[in-house]
């Protein structure tokens, strides 16, 4: 059974604290004790690391020794548009467990009013939802939620390959891809709201070079988009 990561905010003198919650829970629930081996991360590294002390809200890891882990495939950029925020905390999750670097919230013309004010205050939130998924999933690393954007200004994200989600009247995303796909390539998908994009938005888009692709004939839902979309790249990339 593999064993439990815990992510970390920092490693000095090749020891690590763990505080709130998650240490709450290792001394409490799990009833860990002194000479239990773990893995964290600092977001950089992973290592094996042994309980040097738990009490409390409080637990300190010495490190054992680093393991060895293969990067991602591909650094994915989830340029998603707002929705709301129960279902955009699944994308979070979902994206986060699917390997993409980067999320990117994006105020699109069909997104709900109040939502692009509101999301600021919710950064800290998906943040933290981003670093328990990347635990369960034994990320390294955990994606950079970046702060809201508009529309307009999403679609300077920088990326080799920039695709723009839209419905079955586009090509297909996966016979799209590049033909040779370099490791760690930098792909952008820009998803849109639950009403579609404008097509206004269609022009701004192709006219700032995104590629319209599609994933196949049926309707999905946001959600459900991004997650079939980062699903092909990573996949893609790995065959």
């Amino acid at each position: 059974m593999a064993r439990r990561r815990f992510f970390v905010d920092g490693i000095e003198g090749g020891l690590a604290e763990l505080h709130g919650e998650e240490a709450r829970h290792l001394t409490r629930v799990l009833r860990v004790t002194p000479g239990q081996c773990f893995e964290i991360s600092d977001n950089r590294a992973a290592y094996l690391a042994e309980i040097a002390e738990a009490r409390g809200d409080r637990v300190v890891f010495r490190v054992v020794e680093a393991i060895a882990t293969a990067p991602l495939p591909v650094e994915t950029v989830l340029c998603a548009a707002l929705i709301k925020f129960e279902r955009f905390e699944w994308i979070v999750e979902k994206a986060t467990e699917l390997g993409v670097a980067r999320i990117l919230p994006v105020e699109a013309a069909r997104s709900e009013k109040g939502l692009f004010e509101a999301a600021g205050k919710r950064r800290e939130r998906w943040q933290r939802i981003a670093r328990e998924s990347s635990q369960q999933s034994r990320r390294v690393t955990a994606p950079e939620i970046l702060p809201p954007q508009r529309f307009e200004q999403s679609l300077a994200v920088d990326a080799g390959f920039r695709y723009f989600l839209e419905e079955s009247t586009a090509p297909p995303l996966l016979p799209t891809l590049p033909a040779h796909r370099s490791p760690g390539a930098r792909v952008a998908l820009l998803l849109g709201p639950e009403g579609g994009w404008t097509d206004a938005e269609r022009t701004r888009a192709s006219a700032a070079g995104w590629q319209p692709v599609s994933l196949g004939p049926v309707v999905l839902r946001t959600e459900t988009a991004a997650t079939a979309a980062l699903a092909v790249l990573l996949n893609a990339w790995i065959g």
